[in-house]
């Protein structure tokens, strides 16, 4: 069986893959905090890392409604640190990403 690598699978996977590596980033080299706070990490756990694992199984199943999920879910915090300056503002992209790659699945035909 051959696997075929289509535009909304590379996005899917890379905004996911992307708003993980950014929460890591945030969460242990963040340069605006120097002790861990465990209420902040939980928060963004649940707002920025959940859903790129969603837009990840999204990508290996090829189901287009959990990457809507992912982008409503996202959406709000994504653009509260899109306006901050740094590196975090890269978190806005992934929620757009998400909401991209929905649009370019097509979705699946009933059997």
């Amino acid at each position: 069986m051959r696997v075929q690598l289509k535009a909304s699978h590379f996005l899917a996977g890379l905004s996911g893959v992307g708003s993980i590596l950014l929460w890591c980033i945030l969460i242990i080299f963040n340069p605006y905090t120097d002790v861990m706070n465990w209420s902040p990490a939980l928060n963004t756990f649940i707002m920025l890392f959940l859903p790129g694992c969603l837009a990840l199984i999204a990508m290996v199943y090829s189901y287009r409604m959990l990457l809507l999920i992912a982008f409503g879910w996202s959406i709000l915090p994504s653009l509260y640190m899109a306006g901050t300056p740094g590196i975090f503002a890269w978190f806005g992209v992934t929620s757009i990403g998400y909401l991209f790659a929905y649009l370019l699945m097509k979705p699946s035909r009933p059997a």
